[in-house]
C-alpha cells in the first residue's frame, strides 16, 4: 500500500504552560528570582516574565494525511511562529509522501536560511519534523523510538531540574540542577547567597545524589570561573550554560578553568549541527543539551548527536518532555535525561508540558519505560483553546 501524502498542515498558539515552560501563572519557582543576561537592570532581576519571557507562548503544529490521521508537535514560537508555519513552510509538506522527512525539513531549512539559520524559524522546522514523526509513527502503528532503530535500553533514567533537589531525591531521581538565583550585578552578596544555598542542598543530600547550577547564560566568565571554583568544595557535578550561547571562545576558556572533574555544559540554546560543531570542535563543552523542540527536530538531532558521539561527548537533551524521551532511548551516548520539575513548589512530579499533553508519561522513581503507544504516544487536551491566528 502506497504511503500517504500530506493534505494539510496547521498552526496554533495556546497559552498557559504546555511547549513555553515559562507561561505559568502566580507563584513558580521557575519565575522566582532567576539569575538571567537581563539582572543587570533591577527592574527585570526578581520575575523573568517582566522582561516577556512568556511572551511567546507555546505554538502547535498538526499534519494531517490524505487518510485523515492526524500527527503532531509542539514548541516555543507563539503566533510569529505560526505565520511561519503556515504562510511559509506549509507549502514544503503539503502534497509530499509522509516518508519524505529529510527532503522536508532540508527544503524548510534551505528556504528560510535568510532570515532562519536560528532561533524561531528552526523552532517551527523542529514542530514540523517532530509531527511528522508523530503521524509516521501513528500511520505504521510504531513509537518513534522503533522508527529510529528501536531501544539500547530498557529503560530512561532521569535527573531532575528544580529548586528542591532534596524531594527530587527522595521522588528517586539521580540528581538535581538548581536554579542560580544571583548573578554578577548582585555582587559579593549573591555570590554569598549562592554559595550558601548550595551548601545547605548539599547537607540535606546523600553523597551520591549530584548537584548542578543551571546559569542560564547569565554569568560572565569571570564570575563563573570563581562560581565554579567555590562550588568545588560542594561535589559540583557540573556548571550549566553559564555564558551567552554565542561565546564559544569563553566556554573553550572556562572549561579550563574549572576544578578537575566539574564539567562545563552548554547547548539549550544552541541550534543545528552547525552552532554544535562550533562547540565540539573548539572544545567548549564535556556535555551538550540541545532541545529537541528548538534544535531542529529529531531529523536534526540524529545529525548533532553523531557528531557529539564522534567527539566522546554525551548528548543530554534539554527538558522536552516525550520529544526527548524517545530519541535518548535509541542512543548509547546518551545516558540519561532530564526533567524539568513543572509542580510550582518542584516538590511533586507533574507532567513536563502541562496541561497541553494527554497520556504524558512521568518518571516513577527517578525511571521510565517508554509507552509502546504508536508515534509520540500523547493526544492534545480538548480543554486547552488552540487559536489558529493565520490561515494558507
Amino acid at each position: 500500500m502506497a504511503m500517504p501524502k500530506v493534505r494539510e498542515v496547521r498552526a496554533y498558539v495556546v497559552r498557559g504552560g504546555g511547549a513555553d515552560y515559562h507561561d505559568q501563572a502566580g507563584q513558580h519557582w521557575i519565575d522566582d528570582h532567576v539569575a538571567t543576561p537581563m539582572a543587570y537592570y533591577p527592574d527585570y532581576r526578581d520575575s523573568r516574565q517582566k522582561f516577556g519571557l512568556n511572551v511567546l507562548g507555546t505554538l502547535v503544529v498538526e499534519v494531517e494525511a490524505d487518510d485523515g490521521t492526524v500527527g503532531f508537535a509542539t514548541t516555543t514560537a507563539g503566533e510569529p511562529g505560526a505565520y511561519i508555519v503556515e504562510k511559509h513552510l506549509a507549502r514544503f509538506v503539503e502534497g509530499a509522501p509522509v516518508t519524505s522527512i529529510e527532503k522536508i525539513w532540508d527544503q524548510m531549512y534551505a528556504s528560510t536560511l535568510y532570515y532562519g539559520r536560528k532561533g524561531i524559524a528552526v523552532n517551527c522546522i523542529s514542530a514540523v519534523d517532530l509531527a511528522l514523526y508523530d503521524l509516521l509513527g501513528k500511520l505504521r502503528q510504531e513509537p518513534v523510538y522503533a522508527l529510529l532503530g528501536g531501544p539500547v535500553r530498557d529503560e530512561l533514567v532521569f535527573y531532575a531540574t528544580g529548586a528542591r533537589p532534596d524531594i527530587a531525591e527522595q521522588l528517586g531521581f539521580v540528581g538535581g540542577k538548581l536554579p542560580l538565583q544571583h548573578g554578577p550585578a548582585e555582587g559579593p552578596e549573591g555570590m554569598r547567597a549562592n554559595l550558601d544555598r548550595l551548601a545547605s542542598m548539599r547537607e540535606r543530600v546523600s553523597e551520591d545524589f549530584f548537584l548542578s547550577w543551571d546559569c542560564w547564560m547569565s554569568l560572565d566568565l569571570d564570575y563563573a570561573t570563581r562560581l565554579a571554583q567555590r562550588s568545588a568544595e560542594f561535589g559540583l557535578r557540573w556548571i550549566e550554560e553559564p555564558l551567552p550561547p554565542d561565546d564559544y571562545w569563553g566556554y573553550a576558556e572556562l572549561r579550563r578553568r574549572v576544578p578537575t572533574g566539574m564539567w562545563v555544559t552548554t547547548g539549550e540554546h544552541e541550534w543545528t549541527r552547525y552552532g554544535f560543531r562550533l562547540l565540539l570542535e573548539m572544545g567548549c563543552a564535556d556535555m551538550i543539551q540541545p532541545d529537541v523542540n528548538w534544535c531542529g527536530g529529531i531529523t536534526e538531532l540524529a545529525r548533532i548527536s553523531a557528531l557529539a558521539d564522534a567527539h566522546g561527548v554525551p548528548v543530554i537533551p534539554h527538558g522536552s518532555s516525550v520529544y526527548s524521551y524517545h530519541f535518548v532511548l535509541t542512543r548509547r551516548n546518551s545516558p540519561f535525561s532530564e526533567f524539568l520539575m513543572m509542580h510550582p513548589q518542584a516538590t511533586e512530579v507533574v507532567p513536563m508540558f502541562h496541561p497541553l499533553l494527554l497520556d504524558e508519561p512521568v518518571p516513577v522513581g527517578g525511571r521510565l519505560r517508554v509507552p509502546e503507544t504508536p508515534g509520540f504516544g500523547v493526544r492534545l487536551n480538548p480543554e486547552c483553546a488552540l487559536h489558529r491566528p493565520y490561515t494558507h
